[in-house]
């Protein structure tokens, strides 16, 4: 069960919750960058990198049984803002993909760098598997 809050009064924030009340087992995804199973970069571009870690992130989720919509918060660490708001078209349209579910509480931050160097992007991730 999960059920995205939005206070009385507020407007609907476009693209991610406000908050999650969930109930169920819980899974705590570590964070995940644009690498694939190998642990290694196929490419430098941004969008791909979301894309991909978004991809890991339902994987490590699948492993525990849970699919996207238990997702219940994301934070993301971006290491250049404008970078990041110049591939929300598709990174939005690869979200709606891969996650399809808006109803998750979600940050983003910018940071000075990731401990992997060619790292743009990594999303660390938690969800609630109603049982």
């Amino acid at each position: 069960m999960k059920q995205a809050l939005l206070p009385a009064g507020w407007i609907k924030p476009r693209g991610y919750a406000n908050g999650v009340a969930a109930r169920g087992t819980q899974v705590f995804i570590a964070g995940q960058i644009g690498w694939d199973e190998q642990a290694t970069f196929q490419t430098t571009d941004f969008a791909a990198q979301a894309v991909q870690a978004l991809k890991n992130v339902v994987a490590v989720l699948h492993e525990a049984g849970g699919k996207p919509e238990h997702l219940v918060r994301m934070t993301w660490y971006v290491t250049d803002k404008r970078e990041y708001l110049a591939a929300l078209k598709d990174i939005g349209r690869a979200f709606r993909e891969l996650i399809g579910d808006y109803d998750i509480a979600m940050s983003a931050v910018q940071v000075v760098a990731l401990i992997e160097d060619e790292a743009k992007v990594e999303i660390e991730a938690t969800a609630v598997i109603a049982q």
